[in-house]
């Protein structure tokens, strides 16, 4: 089974989410800012993180080559995973609007709140009612069209969705307490000119240290939904 992933940063790959395809019976074909037309016919495609909005997709036409693949294959009821700029990417290809935030930059480590529906959702049911991820955007979307919300902080409502075997996560559930010390270290400059303290971003990094035991589980129950559905 071919997981066909959408990597739009160097150091933005597939974390945790890795090994969990990996045990799940998928081999990983990594796309560096492309997409192919056969994805549209690949068991998995993975879209990953990137600072650009949907809306720059005139500044990045692989973006608009991803959405393409994103629209046919929902329209073929084959599964996507979003992650981040992916979860917006997905959303806009089921119809919602994509924008930036008003409500500011959500950076760091933090809890998400899991909706009714996503507590009793088959692959999510069993966490605990609030889970600690790591954040990183300023975009968010609109409530995505026929699909389940499945939780939200206090900053964004929309914070992961379920449409059909889809889904899409605008936190970073595969991101390690290491990786994100590295995210850091490389957007510093970036982060201060926000406003944001770096030192206190860094002191939330044992927090995520100790969710990811838990959040590595639910990775591998996502993959193995995965590869339950197209088998």
């Amino acid at each position: 089974m071919r997981a066909v992933v959408y990597q739009h940063e160097e150091h933005e790959g597939v974390g945790l989410l890795g090994p969990a395809l990996t045990k799940a019976g998928f081999t990983l074909v990594n796309r560096f800012r492309s997409a192919r037309h056969d994805d549209v016919d690949a068991e998995l495609v993975v879209v990953m993180g990137g600072p650009m909005g949907v809306y720059e997709a005139d500044q990045h036409p692989f973006l608009r080559e991803e959405l393409a693949i994103l629209r046919e294959r929902l329209a073929n009821e084959r599964p996507s995973l979003g992650i981040c700029l992916g979860a917006q990417l997905l959303a806009d290809a089921a119809g919602a609007e994509v924008f930036a935030g008003k409500n500011g930059f959500e950076v760091g480590v933090g809890p998400v709140r899991w909706s009714a529906e996503g507590v009793r959702d088959s692959v999510i049911a069993g966490v605990r009612p609030r889970t600690v991820v790591a954040h990183w955007h300023g975009d968010t979307y609109k409530a995505v069209p026929g699909a389940t919300l499945l939780a939200s902080t206090d900053r964004y409502v929309q914070q992961a969705f379920r449409l059909g075997s889809s889904f899409g996560f605008q936190f970073h559930l595969e991101l390690t307490a290491r990786e994100m010390g590295r995210w850091l270290e490389l957007g510093a400059e970036d982060l201060r000119q926000r406003g944001k303290d770096l030192a206190e971003l860094k002191a939330q990094l044992p927090k995520l240290e100790s969710a990811e035991r838990e959040n590595t589980e639910l990775l591998q129950r996502l993959a193995e939904h995965f590869a339950q559905t197209v088998r």
